[in-house]
């Protein structure tokens, strides 16, 4: 695959006039690979490990070592995870350094001085343990501590059981946190199953992603955007098999230090990246009746250095689909003409994701960190149509067929650099310098051929559009704590992006006539977007049970776009001010209420203003909207969480009004048969609604959870002097179980739903899940499981309902869903594994995502 770019600030001028394809593209191996280079180049050579004159100082022959060590339960040796670890100086009076305990209990600090030290253990529901006497010697600068039991706190736990497997759900002040890699259901699926679970989360047949109603979101990957994103989220969930998930991180109110944009929240996907001295792998592969998949992946560390990587592929068996649709035009309310159309569709699906990360600890305050990644996602659909269009005022009917060969390509990389520099005399002190570098090249072909009764319907067309979408992101993020009970956060970041959408349409009349290009479908669009930020924000400690995060944002945006045929070129630039604040009440030990606003902006994403027509449909054309401005949100929000004798309980309420509201809305052509989708700023809406999330366990072996949300969605718009209203419920769960048979085998189920999606013109396909699973540790390496989705339904039926003053349209798409599959894992090389906090600093969540036209 060859994908090409343009330089920012730069166009290529030798562009091709319309009414031929542009070859606008420049081989852009040596354009990316040249400033990364530069950049690594440049931070190793910036950063010297201690010893070697770096940092100002002098060589000089100090010796340093590590300590490690394994944390257990003193009563059952079972591994305690998370366990706090602090050094301290000799007499316990000053902290040297930390870490807390990985997979396993583990446990290793490097780069300490030789010398005398004081060790403590902690961890919640256990008695904080201190070792009094650790030394290190230049004889023996590496201290194995073995294993350091902790006892049981008998007080602290009354009425709580403390094992050492993770909980399937985690709630944290900021954020909730799903825990996949300890659902055995999640095995053999991909990234939208996995976000299905997830409570506040929907996710619909296409692969929409909505948070309590709302689509606003940005979706992450190990804390970093990615363009894959950017034109099918669908496509990108697709690709990303669900056994590397590791967990999906839900944030519902993001601070200052986040972009403006997702004004909805924030989902950021963890895959599994784990790390163990020396060389490790595992393989994981699953078959079944509908969907298959298998990966690789390696790792590597060696002292400081860690290298890591992998391939990752999932893939269809072709299946065939129904789709039927029937649009009834109006006028003064009486119908006047019917379209309805209706065949079989067979589609198949090819999805390939790789990721490569390399670090290096120059020592304990300094680091540097690559990681990179590759997605690809192919989807070929061919089928037949029969339709008939009947005039009812006259009695004509007419009636006409179609073959479509479709086909649908996104690539996409990221690449990001990170230096982060610690501070020995404050633990949270932390300077951090990133740059990403992101791409994704797009190609989508439709091939349309027609047989009918009048001319329309005789005409054969291909349809084609090739884009590229080029992120360059730099920032820089500062944390200090000024005391125990105030930190501050501030930092600067530029995004640029330059986006190219090379589209066009070639018509014949009919099969003897030759293919004829028609230019008023054919055009190269060129799109920049600059976006400069910065940010303050303050974390405050009220006393013991207070704490205040507030802060604010300021984002300025520059766009520019043009079109090479004689269209005009168009300008924007706005600046926004965007505050946010967080008031948290701890109530007691386990419970605490939390209050915030957030004013967020929410940006239209390239999907949803490329202005390529695409015609798999001759009868319903959808394009994207390049005048779109960007909807500002108000978010209020109170949440409480509580944890009493094993239950965990989370209840919010939220109001959310976003003004300059982006929807889809479908027109009639002036020929009377074919109709348009684009997107406008519609209006505005507010919605209204709460949440309830409660996880808890029964017999000890059986661990039950369940989501609700509920939304009142209000909508009003003026569109071509026609007033729209609209109020609607939004109504979504989910619900999930685990059974322990024993420490080898176990059992989940899962089930998910949600109401009709809604917007000013009508609803779209309601939709909901079955599936249980199970799995069998064979042994420490090795695991076998099952899953089965939908055991009941065979096939599953989707409808919408769309209306206006002209129109009645509705359609129903009919798919195979029933799955039934078997998986594979086996791990191999050292596997006393430790994960590490890598993550990249770089979050590009700002833009609008979901529902675009995904066709770039």
């Amino acid at each position: 695959m060859l994908i090409t770019i343009t330089v920012p600030g730069q166009r290529d001028q030798n562009r091709t006039k319309p009414g031929s394809k542009p070859s606008t593209k420049l081989n852009y191996t040596m354009r990316i690979l040249l400033p990364l280079l530069l950049l690594l180049s440049f931070s190793l050579s910036a950063q010297r490990p201690p010893g070697a004159g770096g940092y100002g100082k002098p060589a000089g022959p100090s010796i340093k070592g590590s300590i490690k060590g394994e944390v257990i339960d003193a009563a059952n040796g079972a591994a305690v995870e998370y366990a706090t670890i602090v050094l301290l100086s000799a007499d316990g009076t000053k902290q040297i350094t930390g870490t807390v305990s990985e997979a396993g209990g583990s446990f290793k600090l490097s780069d300490i001085p030789t010398g005398k030290y004081q060790m403590k253990v902690s961890f919640i529901g256990y008695e904080e343990k201190t070792l009094t006497e650790v030394e290190t010697t230049p004889k023996n600068p590496d201290l194995d501590l073995e294993k350091i039991e902790l006892g049981s706190d008998a007080v602290l736990l009354e009425g709580v059981e403390v094992t050492a497997k993770k909980a399937l759900i985690e709630n944290r002040i900021d954020k909730l946190i799903y825990n996949a890699d300890q659902d055995a259901t999640n095995q053999g699926g991909d990234a939208s199953d996995v976000l299905r679970k997830v409570p506040l989360l929907s996710v619909d047949l296409e692969g929409n992603v909505s948070l309590r109603g709302s689509q606003n979101l940005q979706i992450l990957i190990n804390g970093r955007p990615s363009t894959i994103f950017a034109s099918s989220i669908a496509d990108a969930l697709k690709s990303i098999p669900s056994d590397q998930i590791k967990s999906v991180e839900v944030i519902t109110t993001p601070g200052a230090k986040y972009d403006g944009e997702g004004s909805g929240g924030i989902i950021n996907i963890i895959t599994k990246r784990k790390e163990a001295q020396g060389f490790t792998g595992t393989v994981n592969s699953s078959i079944g009746n509908l969907q298959n998949n298998g990966g690789l992946n390696l790792n590597a560390l060696f002292g400081r250095f860690g290298l890591n990587g992998g391939m990752n592929s999932f893939w269809s068996w072709k299946r065939d689909a129904e789709n039927e649709f029937l649009r009834t035009d109006l006028l003064n309310g009486s119908p006047i003409r019917e379209l309805s159309q209706g065949g079989v569709s067979k589609s198949g699906v090819l999805g390939l994701n790789g990721n490569l990360g390399a670090f290096y600890d120059f020592n304990a305050y300094n680091s540097i960190n690559f990681s990179g990644r590759y997605n690809q996602f192919r989807r070929t659909n061919e089928g037949t149509t029969s339709g008939l269009l009947n005039n009812l005022t006259s009695g004509e009917l007419i009636n006409f067929s179609r073959f479509n060969d479709g086909l649908s390509s996104n690539s996409g990389f990221d690449g990001t650099l990170d230096y982060r520099k610690t501070f020995p005399d404050q633990k949270d002190r932390e300077l951090v310098f990133a740059f990403q570098l992101s791409g994704q090249n797009t190609l989508t072909e439709n091939e349309v051929d027609q047989t009918g009764d009048i001319e329309r319907y005789q005409r054969d067309l291909i349809n084609e559009n090739d884009g590229l979408n080029l992120e360059y992101t730099g920032q820089v993020d500062y944390v200090h704590p000024v005391n125990d009970k105030l930190k501050i956060e501030t930092g600067v970041k530029a995004v640029l992006r330059r986006i190219d959408s090379d589209y066009f349409t070639r018509v014949r009349e009919n099969d003897g006539a030759e293919f004829e290009t028609d230019t008023r479908l054919t055009d190269l669009f060129q799109y920049d977007q600059d976006v400069t930020a910065a940010y303050l924000s303050a974390n405050i400690g009220l006393g013991d049970n207070w704490g205040v995060q507030a802060g604010a944002r300021y984002e300025r945006t520059t766009i520019g776009g043009e079109f090479v045929s004689e269209n005009p070129e168009f300008n924007n630039e706005y600046n926004n001010f965007l505050p946010s604040i967080i008031v948290n009440r701890k109530l007691n030990q386990f419970s605490n209420l939390k209050a915030s606003y957030t004013q967020r902006i929410q940006r239209p994403s390239l999907s949803f203003i490329n202005p390529f027509t695409a015609i798999a449909d001759p009868n319903t054309l959808q394009l994207g909207n390049p005048d779109l401005e960007p909807e500002l949100v108000d978010q209020y929000e109170i949440t409480y969480n509580t944890y009493v004798k094993g239950i965990v309980i989370n209840a919010s309420i939220y109001l959310r009004r976003t003004s300059d509201l982006i929807e889809p809305f479908l027109n009639l052509a002036e020929d009377g048969i074919s109709s348009t989708t684009t997107f406008l700023n519609i209006g505005e809406s507010d919605t209204y609604g709460t949440n309830v999330f409660t996880t808890f366990k029964l017999w000890k072996k059986v661990q039950l959870r369940f989501n609700v949300n509920y939304g009142r969605y209000n909508g009003t718009g003026l569109v071509g002097g026609e007033r729209l209203e609209r109020s609607a419920n939004l109504l979504s769960g989910n619900a999930g179980g685990s059974y322990s048979l024993n420490d080898k085998i176990s059992f989940d189920f899962f089930a998910f739903g949600r109401a009709a999606r809604q917007n000013l013109q009508g609803s779209n396909p309601a939709f909901s899940l079955f599936g249980i699973g199970g799995k069998y540790q064979i042994s420490e390496r090795t695991s076998l499981g099952f899953r089965i989705i939908e055991p009941l339904a065979a096939n599953k039926v989707f409808e919408s309902d769309l209306a206006g003053p002209t129109f009645r349209q509705v359609s129903s798409f009919t798919i195979p869903f029933r799955s039934v599959g078997l998986s594979f894992s086996h791990k191999f090389g050292q596997i006393d594994f430790k994960a590490q906090n890598r993550s990249s600093r770089v979050k590009n969540d700002d833009q609008k995502e979901g529902q675009g036209n995904q066709q770039f």
